[in-house]
């Protein structure tokens, strides 16, 4: 029989096993419950670190997002800036080679008409000094001044375009070519020469090619161009190169003159900053004597001419559709009058005069 206990304050009963069994049952559940509440504690940490670690994860995502966009625009703002900037350069570009491409047109034009002038001129000067022999010799006459007066012209342009350069004619007697162009520099360097012979005949003669080389080599110059009007049967282009020689017509010597220069200072001064590359000295006079510098050159000089014929036709439009509007506002201006006066028939004094239908517009 179990011994039972009884409690001093409120006299139950009861037996030692029990109690104990109790005081072992509310220390373990005292355990338990602490030690899942600190597992359920640790759980929650973890978990809101993990949250705290994925949304500090996509600030930094959306921060990355937000740079690259930033980017990307900057990057769109240069390439349309850049874009905008390129065009206008570009605009720019065109205004000024067209304005320079309409100066030179019209300064061909007026040279053409220069070279008319002075040479109706020389006729008159050579006919009142010398009638008796322009009536003998005729035609032969007539042609020789022609030739003298584009030689005074092609004298007169190569002056005018290169002040730096010396000019000199060769005197009628002598051996050689009509001018010699001695090629300077600003300082006076000199770069080499260039021959001009002109022709001014009716047919070509493949004869002056060998004459010109033959004063190409006694004079020693570099380069040497016959100025004609009668180009060669096989060549319909205002420029070419025969056996070395060029070959152009009056209106191409601008560019001609202009290419062959710049490449005699080019041959001249490799020649001065490279004196120990012979070589390559040699190589760019070379080039510039060979086919290929030749068939480039001709290449320029026809895009150049193609460019003025095409800007004299754009001018002669342009002034087509002047006159063509102004005949229309007259028109316009007249048939109003006309009405109006028909008005003023119609209704009598009753409609004024309007002055600017009588008297025109001023």
């Amino acid at each position: 029989m179990t011994n039972l206990v009884t409690c001093p304050h409120c006299g139950h009963q009861f037996s030692p096993d029990e109690a104990l069994t109790h005081q072992l049952e509310d220390e373990l559940r005292t355990r338990l419950e602490k030690e899942f509440a600190e597992k359920a504690k640790e759980a929650t940490q973890k978990e809101l670190a993990d949250r705290d670690a994925q949304i500090s994860e996509l600030k930094d995502k959306a921060k990355a997002a937000e740079d690259a966009e930033l980017k990307l625009r900057k990057e769109k703002r240069e390439v349309e800036e850049a874009k905008e900037k390129f065009e206008l350069e570009k605009t720019r570009q065109l205004d000024e080679e067209r304005a320079k491409i309409k100066a030179d047109a019209e300064r061909a034009v007026l040279e053409k008409e220069k070279y008319k002038i002075e040479d109706y001129e020389k006729r008159l000067r050579d006919m009142q000094k010398a009638v008796d022999e322009a009536q003998r010799k005729g035609a032969q006459g007539s042609q020789q001044l022609q030739g003298e007066v584009q030689e005074l012209d092609l004298e007169a342009t190569l002056r005018a375009m290169y002040p730096y350069d010396e000019i000199a004619e060769v005197k009628k007697g002598e051996n050689g070519a009509d001018i010699r162009e001695t090629v300077r520099t600003e300082k006076g360097t000199i770069c080499g020469k260039i021959l001009w012979e002109s022709k001014r005949t009716k047919a070509w003669s493949e004869g002056w090619v060998g004459k010109l080389k033959e004063d190409l080599r006694r004079d020693g110059a570099q380069l040497a161009a016959i100025v004609t009007q009668a180009m060669p049967p096989d060549v319909s282009d205002a420029i070419a190169s025969r056996q070395g020689i060029w070959v152009v017509r009056p209106e191409a010597i601008a560019p001609l003159s202009a290419l062959l220069r710049k490449n005699l200072i080019d041959v001249a001064y490799q020649k001065v900053v490279a004196t120990h590359k012979q070589t390559k000295a040699e190589n760019l006079y070379d080039y510039v004597t060979s086919n290929a510098f030749a068939q480039n050159v001709e290449r320029i000089v026809r895009v150049y001419l193609e460019m003025k014929t095409q800007i004299a036709k754009e001018a002669t439009n342009a002034e087509r559709s002047f006159k063509q509007r102004n005949m229309q506002v007259d028109m316009l201006l007249s048939g109003m009058g006309g009405l109006y006066g028909d008005m003023q028939a119609i209704a009598g004094s009753s409609l004024p005069t309007l002055p600017i239908l009588e008297g025109g517009v001023t």
